[in-house]
């Protein structure tokens, strides 16, 4: 994976997303990791609370890049669930080069659809971040 992303037309880095099996792509700088998979990699990743942190519907495997915070909403639910070892994507942002595993689509899960589109901002707001 390429560190330090690639360059954007004001001349800043834009954070490098690698999917497995996908491939890689640009994602703008702060954008929520689960509109970038959606939007960028064209990934049909499960969001079923509408990215709100309740669901844990969009969780993915990290396999380079995996931030060293998380929103406190993120930590509750997955200690609530039992979950270790996956993350919440529509509760961190593309801020530097990442590699994920999609593990949370929408094929082969039987809903009808992936769920309403969440908001541009992390929900639920106010945000607080952790480290991990």
């Amino acid at each position: 994976m390429a560190r330090g992303g690639n360059h954007c037309e004001k001349g800043e880095t834009m954070p490098q997303l690698t999917v497995e099996g996908k491939g890689e792509f640009e994602v703008p700088e702060g954008k929520r990791l689960v509109l970038a998979l959606e939007d960028e990699a064209g990934i049909d990743q499960l969001h079923a609370c509408g990215g709100n942190a309740r669901c844990t519907t969009c969780r993915v495997e990290f396999i380079a890049g995996e931030p060293q915070r998380m929103t406190e909403a993120e930590r509750n639910v997955l200690a609530a669930r039992g979950l270790s070892g996956v993350r919440l994507s529509c509760q961190m942002l593309c801020d530097h080069d990442m590699a994920v595993r999609a593990i949370s689509r929408l094929e082969g899960s039987g809903r009808k659809d992936a769920g309403p589109r969440p908001a541009d901002q992390i929900q639920p707001q106010p945000v607080v971040w952790l480290e991990k």
